[in-house]
């Protein structure tokens, strides 16, 4: 993924003219290493937190939250009691908006389950063909579809029992299929008409959601030949299970 996208943003800069910013340095690397450190150290918090087991996902985002606010308020000192106040309203109101979405998105869920859609598809899905390659696209198109109208959680809780069954089947390793399954909803986060990060960014960036769309369109060209890949290339998505765990 990370080398799709610095290709079209290598794109981008040479048809649009952008121009280097500043050549590439190791004693100006190092320098922002340390500048940076200790806010590198966030990700660090959360995911050791996390499989250490001092704490759980919800408890780790307090914790992260809490050490970014002491680094801006006590160490690097651009965060006042004024500003904090602010930041906290204007995240307020960014999570108000994103928790009608969700709770948008769980009711459309709750109406496909109770009128059994995931269990037609299914068994639409292998009466067309028992081909592999094909049954693959018909998920990944089914389930970017998916992802353009339902939130992710409520998503993977209604469909991964309609479709692992179906993965199985035909022979797809789960985590292969759990890989290309999240993908094609992160993928849906960022497409309109529920995606979330769209939201997001349109609030962050203080622009609209119709600007915010077309700017992130191009993007989804990256995002779905990685997509690809990892459907039709199971060695590479099964590389380092395998080398763990087998």
């Amino acid at each position: 993924m990370a080398g799709t996208m610095m290709i079209m943003v290598a794109w981008y800069a040479h048809t649009r003219g952008f121009h280097r910013d500043a050549r590439f340095s190791l004693r100006v690397l190092w320098a922002t290493f340390k500048k940076a450190f200790l806010p590198l150290m966030t990700p660090v918090l959360l995911i050791g937190g996390m499989t250490t087991g001092v704490f759980t996902p919800t408890e780790a985002a307090i914790a992260a939250t809490v050490y970014a606010a002491a680094l801006g308020m006590f160490v690097y000192r651009t965060l006042s009691l004024r500003s904090f106040i602010k930041v906290s309203m204007e995240t307020a109101e960014t999570t108000a908006i994103i928790l009608l979405i969700v709770a948008g998105a769980s009711i459309f869920g709750y109406l496909i389950t109770t009128t059994k859609i995931t269990d037609n598809v299914a068994d639409v899905v292998l009466a067309i063909t028992d081909k592999p390659w094909i049954i693959l696209l018909l998920v990944n198109i089914f389930l970017l579809i998916v992802g353009c109208f339902m939130e992710t959680i409520a998503s993977i809780t209604i469909l991964v029992p309609v479709l692992l069954p179906l993965m199985e089947k035909i022979g797809v390793d789960p985590v292969h299929f759990g890989l290309v399954m999240v993908l094609n909803l992160m993928i849906g986060l960022l497409t309109p008409p529920v995606g979330m990060v769209l939201y997001i960014l349109a609030r962050v960036a203080n622009i609209s959601f119709e600007r915010t769309t077309r700017a992130c369109a191009p993007f989804l060209i990256p995002l779905l030949i990685t997509l690809v890949i990892c459907t039709y290339w199971p060695g590479m998505v099964l590389f380092l299970p395998n080398l763990f765990y087998k």
